[in-house]
């Protein structure tokens, strides 16, 4: 456990210390004063003079090392004779002048006989060996509070029987045993525990001298019934074992059918349900044709297809609606499970006269009610919406009668990820400022500031995305970044929060512990996404935990575990990355925060993500095999 301690300062002003040592120290009870136990080294970014020190945590201690404050060298000052056996916990100190930071360390002193080995129960932490402090404009510096590991060590049995029990039987080289004469009936047995660390243990048995001898009746009436319970507890088990490992082959089974039907080469064979219309001359022809030019006349006053919910129902002065005769298709440029994407050409479109390239999206002939609702839903929040610079655009939509169209601005450079990882395999970075065709530190700085500006507007509408990674990120011809994807996004605008009920593929890699493990997604949710965003950018669009199952990050998140910090990165936008992910949703940061602190980095001289030394070796892309969302 790291602690930073003392002070308060701005942003950037001076970093912390970084300790480097072994936080486990076994040491033998005859080891010779003045012998070296260990050293200890630190690192600070601004070459600061460095002083080390020692403090006990348990101030009854007494501490029987000493640090030289400018090697860190630690030497044992006094002999260890009377302290075998002893646990104990303490603090090693570094300070550079502004903040001190400590490490918590465990010291076991060992016996001659070998007692007094490492606790297996004192671990250490999963996290970084770092962790930085919560540094936001104009706010000091929070503490962090761990709990101490609790030392809990077998402590050594003194056995004393105040009555003689004729037996032949040796005890063990742990217990010490005296025989005591006396003239009652009973025996005691009092057992002390005489270790400092646990708490002092005293047991009294009192046993009457008649009862030395059990008759195996006794025996069998306990262990048969006992036998039985426990035959009947576990054949439950191993029944509700096989139907759920049963349920759970049939789910699985049931779910790769699923993706079976997905397309992964592209554009399908059979057309979709959804572009049936688009069939036949349209194919060969550059002019705009009516969608039922083959078909009767659809009049104005008839009827949508019937919709359950009245929340989806179009009013019939909307005006988002567009002419579908007025679309013409080209080809597809993405697809999921359930919707497609197309670009197409909308004539008059957007107040613009001539013909204009969108994208428009729909949904394919596998698609269900709740598809539907769920796309009049994306439709809903993006009609919601002013123009925004780092927001995709509605341009309009055809929802009168099916297919249903959602008509946005086509994003010429597409998905972030794949730009991200195509400008990768080109192996040309460069770290310059001003213009420049390749990738350089800013560019990637710049699209972190932008993507953090677009969810400023969104958290300011009360809209949460619930789905935020470089995936649903699209990038124009002059590298402007927009949010885009609200197939997941929520109005929370009343309650600030949203609880998920209904089941479907999930973006684990990116959720908040909140939302893994009780559903609930909100605006502090969407923060801890984009700190995952942020490291997908500067690793160029790798897979978030690589080399982990999705069940593994869900327990490790859990348990404390965060993203490490790329080595070609530096620790001020990392630290932004980690404030994101802290476990408490309160103490992470806003929108608006973020886009400040993300500024002041674009503001500055310095690269912060140093292509030059990226590592290809260290990330790479993984393949979903369990359903989750990549």
């Amino acid at each position: 456990m790291f602690v930073l301690a003392h002070g308060q300062h701005l942003f950037s002003e001076n970093s912390p210390p970084i300790l480097t040592l072994d936080r486990s120290w076994d040491i033998p009870i005859f080891e010779p004063v003045g012998s070296i136990i260990t050293r200890v080294k630190a690192f600070d970014q601004e070459n600061d003079t460095l002083r080390f020190g020692l403090e006990m945590i348990d101030p009854n201690k007494k501490n029987p090392f000493v640090i030289d404050p400018e090697t860190g060298v630690v030497k044992l000052k006094e002999s260890l004779e009377k302290r075998g056996g002893e646990k104990f916990l303490m603090y090693v100190t570094v300070n550079d002048g502004h903040l001190t930071m400590k490490s918590e360390v465990f010291i076991n002193i060992k016996n001659s006989n070998g007692n007094g080995t490492k606790d297996s129960s004192f671990n250490k932490s999963p996290r970084p060996g770092y962790y930085p402090p919560y540094l936001l404009p104009n706010h000091p510096i929070v503490q962090q509070q761990q709990p101490q590991p609790d030392i809990v060590s077998p402590p050594k049995i003194i056995s004393t029987l105040e009555h003689v029990i004729p037996t032949k039987q040796k005890t063990e080289k742990n217990f010490i045993t005296t025989v005591k004469q006396d003239e009652e009936d009973e025996e005691t047995m009092t057992t002390t525990s005489p270790s400092p660390p646990p708490p002092f243990i005293s047991t009294k048995i009192n046993v009457t001298a008649n009862s030395t001898n059990v008759s195996s009746n006794e025996i069998a009436y306990t262990i048969i019934p006992t036998a039985v319970v426990c035959g009947i507890i576990f054949s439950t088990v191993l029944v509700a074992f096989l139907f759920r490992r049963k349920l759970i082959k049939y789910r699985n089974k049931m779910q790769k059918d699923d993706l079976r039907k997905e397309s992964h080469g592209g554009i399908i064979l059979e057309d979709p349900i959804a572009m049936h219309h688009w069939r036949g001359p349209r194919a060969f022809s550059n002019r705009y044709e009516g969608w039922d030019s083959d078909r009767a006349p659809m009049n104005e006053d008839q009827n949508p297809p019937p919709i359950q919910n009245d929340r989806d129902i179009i009013k019939p002065g909307d005006k988002w609606e567009f002419p579908r005769h007025h679309l013409k298709v080209f080809n597809i440029l993405g697809e999921g499970c359930f919707g497609q994407v197309w670009r197409c050409e909308a004539l008059n479109i957007d107040g613009r006269e001539g013909t204009t390239v969108v994208a428009v999206k729909t949904l394919k002939e596998s698609a269900g009610e709740k598809e539907r609702k769920d796309l009049l839903q994306e439709l809903e929040v993006m009609k919601s919406l002013e123009p925004h610079p780092n927001i995709v655009r509605l341009l309009g939509c055809c929802t009168k009668k099916d297919p249903l169209f959602v008509i946005m601005e086509f994003v010429s450079l597409g998905k972030l990820q794949s730009y991200l990882r195509n400008s990768r395999a080109e192996r040309c970075y460069g770290n310059m400022h001003g213009e420049s065709k390749t990738l350089t530190s800013r560019d990637l700085t710049s699209f972190a500031y932008q993507c953090a500006r677009g969810m400023e507007f969104l958290s300011n509408k009360g809209i949460i995305h619930r789905d935020l990674a470089a995936r649903n990120i699209l990038v124009n011809n002059d590298q402007v970044c927009k949010v885009a994807d609200f197939g997941f996004a929520r109005d929370i605008i009343g309650s600030h929060v949203y609880e998920r009920k209904s089941e479907g593929r999930l973006p684990i890699r990116w959720m908040a512990p909140e939302s893994l493990y009780d559903n609930i997604f909100s605006v502090k949710s969407d923060v801890w996404g984009f700190g995952v965003l942020i490291w997908e950018i500067v690793t160029l669009g790798s897979t978030p935990y690589p080399g982990l199952a999705a069940a593994d990050v869900m327990r490790k998140v859990r348990d404390g575990y965060r993203l490490e910090k790329p080595e070609h990165c530096r620790r001020e936008l990392y630290n932004i990355m980690y404030y994101c992910w802290d476990k408490d949703p309160k103490e992470r940061p806003s929108f608006q925060e973020l886009v400040t602190l993300l500024e002041q980095l674009l503001l500055s001289e310095t690269d912060y993500i140093e292509l030059d030394r990226f590592p290809d070796h260290s990330y790479y892309n993984m393949i979903s095999l369990s359903g989750e969302k990549l």
